[in-house]
């Protein structure tokens, strides 16, 4: 039929647009058309669309852990040297937190220009109870697997990467004979890489259940009531994409941002769909690794990490909503105030890494040390759930703009595959009546 053939000819990136589109159209007339309607309701949204979006979501992240291992594996057993690893480290670690820290001071800077709590005086209608974080010392502690079989059932990404970066250098020493393990993981890698390019192909469907679910339920009155400040985290969001990350390309590796957005489109959308950098992992690697350019030697490293404590949305989430709870409840906060939330919220980004509900509890962190009432964290809570999708495709395009520049600066980047528009365009579609040879 040709409207079925001229869907298969359209790239991924249509096929995902189309089908957040098309998602968020049918949400929108479903609230309209059947506001109540028990059937739609129980069968449509919480039914079909909620376990199509849930199935969706869960084989994402079932990809995450065997992906993140055996590639981090293959890239370390390839190194020529220890030191180099340790170099690698440095780099991605303290540009991580030097964005972080740019972040969350554009966002001070944004909430005291725009002022977006004055004239607000809203009372929270719940309660926030927030959880205790780790100190950075129990982290730094529990980065150490003590079974490392546990630490892959529970997703603990941090000691995934210990354990796969031990497990690598023990290859590499090993001569011959880790040779040949060696060879079996870059094996696994492949087939983990073709499995991600299997899932690629049903996304469409997933990420249209995802946004009919969401738009069908998203609470638009929070929103209107909280207008200014949504707005402005959007616009300083959309700042720190742009500005930040583009400059740092430019002038740190010299490559070009307007390609390299240009190849971000499928790992930021489904970011933004599923509101996931962890879920989001597989896409990230496979959009770094042969869209981009990137070794596998530091994207197998750069972009774990990155997904766990490189939160830039979210730090810049802590300064527009710190200066708006300030203003909401009239508190004045002071240049040493701010300075504390900035050193606050950088650390915590590292400090909070696999702390369920990261965000609010980054938060909450940030608000007790300047003394602002947690009840503030339930006046934004409304419209958290739109705004965390934004922030999770900046999160993620930090994360890879951070592993271009590392990369870059390693020689581990073909700059050929960078700059070819086409690059990995053969791994969008498979041929599930041929399955088995190459991807078509």
């Amino acid at each position: 039929m040709p409207a079925i053939k001229r869907w298969n000819n359209l790239s991924l990136t249509s096929k995902v647009l189309v089908g957040m589109v098309l998602g968020v159209t049918f949400g929108l007339l479903s609230r309209s058309l059947f506001p109540a309607d028990p059937f739609v309701t129980d069968y449509v949204t919480n039914g079909l669309f909620n376990v199509i979006g849930k199935i969706f979501i869960t084989c994402l992240k079932m990809l995450v852990v065997p992906l993140i291992f055996t590639s981090l594996v293959c890239g370390t057993c390839s190194l020529r040297d220890a030191t180099s690893l340790g170099r690698l480290g440095l780099k991605t670690v303290g540009i991580y937190l030097a964005t972080t820290c740019i972040a969350i001071t554009l966002a001070i800077l944004g909430g005291l220009l725009v002022q977006p709590g004055i004239g607000t005086n809203l009372e929270g209608t719940s309660t926030f109870a927030a959880k205790n974080a780790p100190s950075l010392g129990d982290v730094i502690v529990g980065m150490f697997p003590s079974n490392p079989i546990e630490a892959m059932a529970s997703g603990n990404t941090l000691q995934i990467i210990m354990f796969a970066l031990l497990f690598g250098i023990s290859i590499a020493a090993s001569g011959e004979k880790g040779k040949k393990v060696a060879d079996l993981f870059m094996s696994m890698n492949e087939v983990m890489m073709k499995l991600v390019a299997l899932l690629m192909n049903v996304a469409p469907y997933g990420v249209f259940a995802l946004m009919a679910r969401l738009f069908t339920e998203i609470e638009f009155g929070a929103i209107a009531n909280l207008m200014k400040y949504f707005v402005l985290l959007v616009a300083v969001l959309i700042t720190h994409l742009f500005v930040t990350y583009c400059s740092m390309l430019k002038i740190f590796a010299g490559l070009s941002p307007r390609i390299f957005l240009r190849k971000m489109e499928d790992a930021m959308m489904f970011a933004f769909s599923t509101a996931s950098s962890n879920a989001t992992i597989p896409v990230t690697m496979e959009t770094v690794s042969r869209r981009l350019g990137v070794s596998n030697k530091v994207a197998s490293f750069t972009i774990p990490l990155g997904a766990t404590i490189n939160m830039d949305g979210t730090a810049i989430m802590q300064g527009v909503a710190t200066v708006f709870i300030s203003q909401a409840f009239g508190i004045e906060l002071g240049l040493g105030d701010y300075l504390t939330v900035i050193l606050t919220a950088t650390l915590a980004s590292v400090g909070t890494a696999g702390v369920p509900g990261v965000g609010l509890v980054m938060l909450a962190m940030v608000l007790q040390q300047v003394g602002l009432p947690l009840e503030g964290i339930a006046l934004i809570m409304g419209v958290d759930r739109l705004l965390d999708m934004v922030r999770t495709a900046v999160n993620i395009t930090g994360d890879c703009a951070v592993t271009c520049i590392v990369a870059k600066s390693e020689g581990e980047m073909d700059l050929d595959v960078f700059e070819d528009p086409n690059a990995a365009s053969k791994d969008e579609h498979i041929d599930f009546h041929h399955i088995s040879g190459e991807a078509t």
